[in-house]
């Protein structure tokens, strides 16, 4: 992810390079295609200044670009685009961006096969990778991953196919939920993913996780991976993610910390109390301005990865558990996230830290009305002040 301080300094260098914001929109489009390749400034830089130009000469040049771009470029492409349709200008059809070339994958080794479990409260999922053993029975790789933590733990046994059922059978039973198949590329990825995420001072408790990987595939530890679920929901991923997402038990227990949540609903408290405000619309207009915040540095940076990882690989689960309406939300919001879009204005994020801070908010509450007060605060006074004076007017 780029610095945005280094951003701002490239849109500094366009300037200093001759290119003007405030030129008509065609000389301006057609500066930045005179710089584009120049190594002073990046593709990056010339992809945001496009976003900031309502004409649909820049749309065409940001199709273009979109057509050739990929990773961090790409998503940054994509919000400009994004950018211009809120402003009314869609990309001429003559110039609609192609698709990008879908990551190949290697087809599965002969043999391999897997389960995995539903995410449970905590973030911690079971990823099971199978081997089949020539004289028959399986190997089984039984991992333990915390999207938090990384991998929490490894192990290896060799059992009969009859035994593996069984134990199913149990953690299933222990667990109240169900194990499903999954494509084995995808376990391996994620128990890759969490070994990478694994703080170096947790790795010993992880084991030996490569030496035992080793023993179930010779591919080398995927670094990128083509989810499946875009392709395997592809009519989904246009349709608006609905905020009841939030009730299945793959997103219920996706929580950010209390303090991390603390200073939007500090503000939020103020500007419920305080006397400056007089009417209803502009405290709530107040409260929308803070949940838009809220929303645009909530989920950033590692947060967002980490949601994006959740409702990938819980969209994922609820596909193989026959809820598809779920899994088609959760793929539409997880895509969202990859194209860049601005999640402010995707109802469903905006439900998710509505949710967070409504329940900081109310645990405060309860809180504050189990303990004694020897303060109130000003507007608790007036109220106070205007109810003493209404007993002592009595009825009209």
């Amino acid at each position: 992810m780029p610095n945005p301080k280094e951003i701002d300094g490239e849109d500094l260098k366009l300037r200093e390079l001759g290119f003007d914001p405030n030129a008509p929109a065609l000389e301006a489009v057609r500066k930045l295609r005179e710089l584009r390749g120049n190594p002073a400034v990046s593709d990056l830089a010339i992809a945001g200044a496009l976003g900031a130009i309502a004409d649909p000469a820049a749309a065409a040049m940001l199709a273009e670009m979109e057509a050739e771009a990929g990773g961090t470029l790409r998503r940054a492409v994509r919000r400009s685009i994004y950018r211009l349709r809120q402003r009314g200008i869609e990309l001429p059809a003559d110039h609609a961006p192609k698709p990008a070339p879908a990551q190949k994958l290697s087809a599965p080794e002969p043999g391999l096969s897997a389960l995995i479990s539903s995410i449970d409260v905590e973030g911690t999922q079971i990823v099971w990778l199978l081997k089949a053993r020539p004289q028959g029975g399986v190997m089984r790789l039984w991992g333990l991953v915390s999207e938090t933590l990384g991998l929490l733990g490894v192990r290896t046994s060799t059992m009969t196919r009859r035994e593996l059922r069984a134990e199913r059978k149990e953690l299933e039973r222990r667990a109240g939920g169900r194990l499903v198949e999954a494509d084995p590329r995808l376990a391996d990825f994620i128990l890759c993913e969490a070994y990478r995420n694994t703080p170096e001072s947790r790795r010993a408790q992880a084991g030996d996780f490569l030496a035992v990987r080793a023993e179930f595939t010779s591919v080398p530890p995927p670094v990128e991976f083509a989810h499946p679920i875009y392709t395997e929901l592809a009519s989904e991923l246009g349709g608006e993610p609905s905020p009841e997402l939030l009730q299945e038990p793959e997103l219920a227990g996706f929580r950010f910390a209390r303090e991390e949540l603390a200073p939007y609903v500090e503000e939020m408290n103020r500007a419920r109390e305080s006397l400056i405000v007089v009417s209803r619309a502009s405290q709530e207009e107040r409260m929308l301005a803070i949940l838009d915040r809220a929303v645009g540095e909530l989920l950033a940076g590692e947060r967002l990865r980490r949601l994006k990882s959740r409702l990938e690989n819980g969209g994922y689960y609820m596909l193989r558990d026959g809820r598809r309406k779920a899994a088609g939300w959760a793929a539409a919001a997880a895509a969202r996230i990859r194209d860049g879009v601005d999640l402010k204005q995707v109802g469903f994020f905006r439900a998710l830290i509505r949710k967070e801070l409504a329940t900081v908010i109310a645990e405060d509450s309860e809180q504050r009305q189990a303990e004694p007060r020897l303060v109130i605060t000003p507007a608790e006074a007036m109220r106070a002040e205007q109810e003493r004076a209404a007993r002592i007017r009595g009825p009209r």
